[in-house]
């Protein structure tokens, strides 16, 4: 039985033309039984991923025989207005601003493998997003101040401390898929199946650690180390040498790590032998437009094919809301005393339980020192990114880009200003309403 008052909730899809996970997220929605019938509301500033989306989701739906309303607009505000969820999943700029933040640096001699979240790229990844996050913000606190933002824009950690900070809207919950991976990945190094480890996992969003490890009582970390010991191949793995020197398996995959830290990527040798995939989003984001035309062309001739349920979690999280039927997830969520060796204030990677009355975070009790050490590292990038954005300072872009621990390592510091200054100046329009001075 439903709990909450309205017949009808809403779920508004902000960039919805990214078809390919929002068919993901729509097939893992309309299959629970409490959510069959809500109002999806699409929105896209492209008509013609828009129409996609909406063709997308009308073939979602009569495949698993549910039975929502389904509205898209490319006014943003028509799709929010009365939203009770909003999620959010844009990329401003597209393939042409990855590209810059890819070939600009490189010219330099920086090289980063997926520069979403950390690193230059991921600077400038969030100061083109930050307009698009304080309108969200601001727009959701005007026409549906009760919803929730569950947000899948990266950088996680920088966009959902801009939006909390920025706006009067609060509810934000960040959302990720490193969590589930990592412990669908080490259920099969232990031989445990997923659904019997126990484990809790807490830290940043893309460096989080799993701080515990069970099964029935027995703590899984010896046997996983004796795994990595008899294996010369998963030595290889830049996340396994994480764990090896800082005792704590990281939820983020190597070739995201190897950017967020100073050892591995200013050194061919080392990423020779960790295999590092320098450029790889560049490869990702070229294979995403190939994905959105076959989907295209799948749709124009009817066969669609099936998709399983995924892992990700915003379909627990408005079931859990909707249905009352509890559930944990993790979540980027504001540092209020959650993990004390943290900026307060600052977006931390927690575990959440959700019901009826709505998401609450867990406070995570001794959090290991030279986690938050290490965290701290990566949150001056993000604090000083956040701080750029909401005080409009452009000094504070700058003093992010060289506290950043890859560009520290394999740039100097005029050759670090010199990224920026290009960098700012590729993508001036985008940063234009940011009014940085």
């Amino acid at each position: 039985m439903r709990l909450r008052d309205r017949p009808l909730s809403t779920i508004a899809f902000i960039g919805a033309g990214s078809v390919i996970f929002t068919r993901k997220l729509l097939r893992d929605i309309l299959e629970l039984p409490a959510l069959r019938s809500v109002h999806i509301a699409l929105h896209d500033i492209d008509a013609d991923r828009l129409a996609t989306a909406e063709a997308m989701a009308k073939a979602t739906a009569a495949e698993l025989g549910a039975s929502p309303t389904i509205t898209s607009h490319l006014d943003r505000r028509a799709a929010l207005a009365g939203a009770d969820y909003v999620l959010n999943m844009v990329q401003i700029g597209g393939h042409p601003a990855t590209l810059a933040d890819f070939q600009i640096p490189a010219r330099h001699g920086l090289r980063q493998t997926i520069a979403d979240t950390l690193g230059v790229g991921g600077i400038f990844r969030a100061l083109r997003t930050a307009p698009h996050m304080l309108d969200l913000g601001t727009e959701m606190a005007e026409l549906c101040p009760d919803a929730w933002l569950l947000n899948y824009t990266n950088p996680m950690a920088m966009l959902c401390w801009i939006t909390y900070g920025g706006t009067s809207t609060s509810k934000v919950v960040g959302l990720c898929h490193s969590v589930q991976y990592t412990i669908e990945q080490l259920s099969e190094f232990v031989g445990v199946p997923e659904s019997e480890i126990d484990f809790d996992s807490a830290g940043l969003n893309h460096q989080a650690f799993i701080l515990r490890f069970q099964h029935n009582g027995e703590d899984l970390y010896p046997r996983l180390a004796a795994k990595f010991a008899s294996d010369p191949e998963l030595q290889r793995r830049v996340r396994v040498e994480i764990y090896r020197r800082f005792g704590f398996f990281p939820t983020e995959s190597s070739e995201h790590g190897a950017e967020y830290v100073p050892w591995f990527m200013n050194d061919q040798a080392q990423i020779d032998q960790y295999r590092i995939p320098v450029d790889e989003y560049i490869r990702r984001s070229e294979e995403n437009l190939v994905e959105y035309e076959t989907v295209r062309a799948a749709l124009a001739l009817g066969n669609l094919p099936a998709i399983p349920r995924s892992n990700e979690y915003a379909a627990a999280i408005i079931n859990s809301m909707e249905s009352g039927e509890p559930s944990v997830i993790y979540g980027n969520v504001r540092n209020d005393g959650l993990i004390p060796g943290l900026p307060e204030g600052s977006c931390v990677e927690v575990a959440c339980d959700v019901n009826a009355t709505g998401l609450h975070p867990r406070t995570v009790a001794n959090y290991p020192s030279q986690l938050a050490a290490l965290n701290r590292t990566f949150g001056n990038v993000v604090e000083m990114t956040t701080r750029a954005v909401l005080e409009r300072r452009r000094d504070h872009v700058y003093h992010a880009a060289l506290l950043d621990p890859n560009a520290a390592a394999s740039l100097s510091i005029d050759e670090i200003g010199a990224v920026c200054d290009e960098l700012f100046e590729a993508h001036a329009e985008a940063l234009r309403p940011l009014e940085l001075r």
